[in-house]
């Protein structure tokens, strides 16, 4: 772990670093020890322990020929930085949504990398309303089923198609047939639909990519391919025998691929 730049990334400077890191090795300490172990300028450990003094990340004790500093433990440092940056977020939410404009309109929006996805995905799902449609595999599934089960605590309408091995004990659930699978290239798709006004279809391949819109006609095509999907497997669960054996090669290939996976459930 690169200490050093864990401690610049949570606010401190890079001498503000070193000398932090040099006291925790070797206190207590006075500033001119501070300067040879840290490899600092003279000058700028004193204005860097200022700095910390000022910030209570470290203890002084002024002696009769020198000043010795020791660190505050570490503990108890980044308790109060988390706390701070806490609030600091909890301040920031609350100012930026408060200046934040969604309008509905018809555009397709893009964005990219993985975590800002599955960030955005699952504010989409702690904020639906009524319903959900999902299509996940099983990375995605294992990333958003907190979500999605508090979803279906909250009394959404949930319902997905699963294109892995897992499995989702929440609403209505079925998991899609591996060869229909590969020909609708689903193997590496995220799609999430929320109440009828929202669309999101990802790629989750290496890097992954998203396309969004509120587009109300893009939004129905993409909600009512789940839906049919969810209908057909139903619908396949209740054909027999003589009937698939009536249907061209291509199309009983696919019904009978079903059976090779688990059965889809109604909850």
């Amino acid at each position: 772990m690169d200490l050093l730049a864990n401690l610049i990334a949570v606010g401190f400077t890079e001498y503000e670093a070193k000398v932090y890191l040099a006291l925790l090795r070797e206190s207590p300490a006075s500033g001119y020890q501070l300067g040879k172990s840290a490899g600092i300028p003279r000058s700028m450990v004193y204005e860097a322990l200022g700095r910390l003094n000022a910030r209570g990340a470290i203890l002084k004790s002024d002696e009769r020929k020198t000043t010795l500093y020791r660190p505050l433990p570490p503990d108890v440092l980044l308790n109060r930085y988390e706390q701070e940056h806490r609030r600091l977020i909890q301040s920031l939410q609350e100012s930026l949504h408060a200046l934040y404009n969604a309008p509905a309109e018809d555009r397709f929006w893009t964005m990219s990398g993985r975590d800002s996805i599955l960030a955005y995905v699952v504010q989409t799902i702690q904020e639906a309303e009524t319903e959900l449609l999902l299509v996940l595999g099983d990375t995605e599934l294992a990333e958003l089923r907190e979500e999605i089960m508090q979803a279906c605590q909250r009394g959404i309408t949930v319902s997905t198609i699963l294109t892995g091995r897992g499995e989702l004990n929440c609403g209505q659930v079925t998991r899609h047939p591996p060869l229909e699978s590969k020909l609708q290239e689903l193997v590496d798709v995220l799609v999430v639909v929320a109440d009828k006004r929202q669309a999101l279809i990802a790629s989750t391949e290496a890097v992954m990519t998203a396309t969004l819109t509120n587009n109300r006609h893009l939004v129905l095509i993409a909600r009512q391919f789940v839906w049919m999907e969810l209908f057909t497997q139903r619908l396949y669960k209740r054909l027999g025998v003589e009937l698939l054996a009536n249907l061209d090669p291509e199309d009983r290939a696919i019904f009978e691929s079903f059976s090779l996976g688990t059965e889809s459930r109604v909850e």
